[in-house]
């Protein structure tokens, strides 16, 4: 199950703070493993000092809970990220989002969007604003009928089984287009998170979402304290590597919660 060694990327400011917050929080459900990592840029003088300076106080900011500390160096903080987990293995990098941006939704500053079209771990952003609630209520899967949000739907349907949640799967129907073959495609995908786990129907949901851009198809439907978004990569992703398309990068901006995304093949 993903979260079993979260990396969180930190840095100054209420993202690094909301980033460290919700990985914290995933590692408690899944009580996997956590690192925090801050990067600075190569040859700058002072550079190491200040970035260890930054990881006590992400030490302080996680009040004892335990957590391997690293200072990455790194040309971009995404692809610093992106070495060091690969380097520790680690399954999820947890960024924040930018500051100053609309609270309650995400931002995709220059980290996450190298994350987003190069990571070969899966990616979860946190709102700006967020703060984790007690415990998980949700999970949905962002779903169009393509083997890779065929595979999200089956290792999201073994996470909430393991994490004792329902699933809920969710289409959009933007525009004018025919809602009956995206309700079909629901209900099979309905049939293989059932398949694929343990989970009753009576824990497994599905909804059309209906609007005339991706935002209004958004608010189109309910999204309760708790929820976790899993998106699929696009299918121009290579093999176990994230890359986000135009459409899903959208719902990831409109989405009021927590968003993750799956790399190509992910296993």
């Amino acid at each position: 199950m993903i979260g079993q060694h979260v990396l969180a990327g930190y840095a100054p400011g209420a993202g690094g703070r909301e980033a460290l917050a919700l990985a914290r929080a995933i590692t408690a459900l899944t009580r996997g493993r956590l690192s925090v990592a801050a990067v600075h840029p190569p040859g700058l003088p002072g550079a190491e000092g200040q970035t260890r300076a930054l990881l006590d106080q992400a030490a302080a900011l996680l009040g004892g809970t335990p957590a391997d500390l690293h200072v990455q160096e790194g040309r971009s903080v995404g692809r610093g990220l992106t070495l060091l987990a690969s380097r520790v293995g680690a399954d999820l990098i947890v960024v924040g989002s930018p500051d100053g941006g609309p609270r309650g939704r995400i931002g995709v500053g220059a980290a996450a969007d190298h994350l987003l079209h190069s990571a070969t771990e899966a990616v979860m952003l946190a709102p700006s604003g967020y703060a984790p609630p007690e415990e998980l209520g949700r999970i949905t899967v962002m779903y169009v009928r393509r083997p890779q949000c065929d595979e999200a739907v089956t290792r999201a349907a073994q996470a909430a089984e393991g994490l004792g949640v329902p699933l809920r799967l969710v289409t959009l129907a933007i525009g004018d287009v025919n809602p009956e073959p995206l309700r079909d495609d629901l209900a099979l995908a309905i049939r293989l998170a059932l398949d694929s786990s343990g989970l009753t129907a009576g824990d497994v949901s599905a909804e059309l979402a209906r609007g005339g851009d991706v935002a209004d198809t958004m608010d189109d439907i309910g999204w309760p304290d708790g929820e976790l978004l899993v998106c699929a990569s696009s299918e121009d992703a290579s093999a176990h590597r994230v890359f986000l398309g135009e459409v899903a990068l959208k719902v990831l901006r409109a989405a009021p919660c927590p968003v993750t995304v799956l790399p190509r093949g992910y296993l």
